[in-house]
């Protein structure tokens, strides 16, 4: 795997743009133009990447939420893989450009890619592409602070370092490691350890005390109507993901998933292909079939050799009762004003200790707010009149009574009008909630250092850890249309 090109891109919200650093490979640029032939596409400067770089990525042109390049209907966009048209189709097209971004940052490389151009292969086929992304992951962690935060003059210093590093971890293009933090260190030999594995852009092995982590995230999506006409959806799916640091021969490790007595059964089951057997009931198990009640309940054991990188154990889905919180919303419009009712509660089986909790009520295709006058029973409001936002911070914890409302009115009377939906018309509204419940799963599976066994003589430290999400969490206001999914929200 070879890149072709790598770019640092800085920018205020869209604005201010500039390339801070760029290095085409000249090595892999050869390559690139012999495997094409005659659909060879040359990369072009850097201000042509940036601009076009820009519009893929929404940041350009705000005012213009239609691109037809970008937004055609015969445009089929992969992100993060980009396709960048360079003027038109006929001047060619560079594809896939890779780019992630973090605040102010965007990091870019166009991978070479060793297959014909047309038919354009899967990006699941191509190996350049997740290497690509772990580079730039990399490159993303080197470039940050050590809090993760971007600081200007931390990132001017290793801009400094970069051309330097690059020489070590990506000589002629061809990624060997990932950058790291401090300054360059001289470049080694790689001692062989047993017959260890290791992926091909990361020549060094772990040093220090062998540690195995193990998390257990389960994210829970709903779409509330609070009509009795239109039925309430909600979804959780949960993932477990490994990193396994240990010197020497890599360990085996199982790692067990347990279910409460009256638990629902893991569904949807899939597996990272280096788990070595599993129980094929746990496999047959779906959502989509009608369930008999016979289905697999645990325990679920997945015994696995673990690769050097951080990697997805498994992923399931699960059948859960009820939503953690149920909302009620209902907006009444008198002349230019709306009057609020909002009611939150908490169910009974979820542990009342968030790492935060926070209900948005955006408005729009109205004028700027002007007098906000809203009282809630717990927590506290935010008002932010240029978004038409309320923002209600409702803390680690609701209320013994596990029930928080809202009541209030807000106007309208702003001489400038707010943010536009084409969705969001007339009483057409929403709340969304965002939350994390640390050591909680909606399903009840249980992880913890128990469940994790290790072989080795190593005796590495074990840390587990679980958590609840939330994404995509709507309350739709009772009083308005709201879209509605004729059949349960589905993975």
């Amino acid at each position: 795997m070879s890149l072709r090109a790598l770019w640092v891109i800085s920018h205020e919200k869209g604005e201010n743009a500039s390339v801070r650093f760029s290095r085409r490979f000249a090595t892999a640029e050869h390559r690139a133009k012999s495997l094409a032939g005659s659909t060879y596409t040359a990369v072009p400067e850097d201000g042509t990447v940036l601009q076009l770089l820009l519009t893929e990525l929404g940041l350009s042109d705000p005012d213009k939420p239609y691109v037809a390049l970008r937004d055609d209907c015969l445009h089929r966009q992969q992100s993060p893989a980009l396709e960048l048209r360079i003027d038109s189709l006929e001047k060619g097209v560079l594809w896939p450009v890779l780019a992630i971004t973090q605040g102010p940052l965007i990091l870019a490389c166009l991978p070479l890619v060793d297959a014909p151009a047309e038919p354009r292969p899967p990006l699941a086929s191509l190996l350049s592409v997740s290497q690509g992304l772990t580079f730039l992951a990399g490159l993303q962690s080197f470039l940050l602070s050590p809090g993760g935060k971007p600081d200007g003059e931390v990132i001017a210093s290793r801009l400094a370092m970069l051309p330097q590093v690059l020489l070590q971890v990506c000589p002629l293009g061809t990624p060997l490691d990932v950058p790291q933090p401090g300054p360059p260190a001289a470049a080694t030999a790689p001692a062989i350890l047993g017959n260890q594995k290791h992926p091909a852009w990361k020549t060094g092995f772990h040093r220090g005390r062998a540690v195995v982590n193990v998390a257990l995230v389960e994210t829970v999506r709903s779409m509330q109507y609070g009509k009795l006409s239109r039925q309430d959806l909600w979804d959780v799916y949960g993932t477990v993901t490994c990193k396994c640091e240990v010197e020497g021969v890599l360990p085996n490790v199982t790692v067990t998933l347990t279910l409460p007595q009256n638990g629902s059964p893991l569904q949807d089951i899939l597996v990272h292909p280096c788990v070595t057997s599993v129980d094929s009931s746990i496999l047959t198990s779906n959502s989509v079939d009608n369930n008999d009640g016979s289905a697999f309940s645990g325990p679920y054991k997945f015994p696995f050799s673990p690769p050097l990188e951080p990697f997805r154990l498994c992923s399931y889905t699960s059948q859960v009762p009820v939503p953690p919180i149920l909302g009620s919303y209902t907006l009444k419009e008198e002349e230019n004003q709306l009057l609020v009712s909002v009611t939150l509660k908490l169910h009974e089986s979820v542990k009342n200790s968030f790492e935060y909790c926070e209900a948005h009520l955006p408005f729009f295709n109205r004028d700027q707010m002007g007098t906000v006058e809203v009282k809630v029973s717990s927590g506290q409001i935010d008002v932010s009149k240029e978004k038409n936002l309320l923002l209600w911070a409702l803390g680690q914890k609701f209320p013994k009574s596990r029930e928080v409302t809202m009541e209030g009115r807000i106007s309208f009377s702003g001489s400038v009008p707010g943010p536009t939906d084409p969705l969001c018309t007339e009483l057409t509204a929403y709340i969304k909630l965002y939350f994390k419940v640390p050591e909680m799963t909606l399903s009840g599976c249980c992880l913890d250092q128990h469940s994790v066994q290790v072989y080795s003589a190593a005796k590495p430290r074990i840390i587990t850890s679980r958590e609840l999400v939330a994404k995509d969490y709507f309350i739709w206001n009772s009083t308005g249309r709201a879209p509605v999914y004729t059949a349960q929200v589905y993975l």
